[in-house]
């Protein structure tokens, strides 16, 4: 199985690329400000539902893929880790979008809430490519099936997401009003998740003993 020290790094990595603003963060957040914490929660059931998707089709080709091809887990991991140092680019350059800045969106049912929750990440294709960029970094043949290590990853990742938005969407209004008095703090949050996303992928690149 998965070392302990390698899942407390996988999560680290999905802790920051959860922080990361993008269209999921921005949805559930913007979802809680202009409908309230119910609708919020609703709407990140339906991204978590999306994340079981990605997870269960990246894991099952993964595993295809690393079994039929012995130079894949290499081109992907090389691959992955460029994924990562390009996310550090887009976390550091001028113009960053904050997802606590009001947003326009249709109100709607909650089933119609979770609906769209879950299409905004069905659709959003930085999720799939994540998967397929950050799970062959942790995933190694000698410790067994490979379809087993991106389940526990794939389970380890949408738990981060989850605590997370949830705390997100549970204090949006506060953490709208902090960011909007102090623009300084938003910038520095950027600059520290590049300079950790960065870190991560020079790591996992030169790690020669993956």
């Amino acid at each position: 199985m998965i070392p302990l020290h390698d899942l407390l790094l996988f999560a680290l990595a999905a802790l920051v690329l959860v922080l990361t603003p993008g269209p999921n963060m921005m949805y559930v957040v913007s979802r809680a400000l202009l409908q309230g914490r119910r609708a919020g929660v609703l709407s990140l059931g339906g991204v978590l539902l999306g994340f079981l998707v990605h997870m269960l089709a990246a894991s099952f080709g993964l595993s295809a893929l690393l079994l039929a091809v012995p130079y894949a887990y290499l081109a992907l991991k090389l691959a992955g880790a460029t994924y990562l140092l390009w996310l550090a680019w887009q976390a550091v350059k001028p113009g960053g979008s904050s997802p606590f800045a009001p947003r326009t969106l249709p109100h709607g049912p909650a089933w119609r809430l979770v609906q769209m929750g879950f299409m905004t990440n069905l659709l959003n294709p930085k999720v799939a490519v994540f998967y397929l960029a950050l799970l062959p970094q942790f995933i190694r043949p000698e410790r067994g099936p490979p379809i087993v290590q991106s389940l526990v990853l794939g389970l380890t990742q949408i738990s981060v997401s989850c605590l997370v938005n949830f705390s997100l969407v549970m204090t949006a209004g506060s953490v709208a009003a902090f960011l909007a008095a102090r623009p300084r703090w938003a910038r520095i949050q950027r600059q520290w998740m590049g300079a950790v996303l960065g870190g991560l992928a020079l790591r996992l690149a030169f790690d020669h003993g993956r």
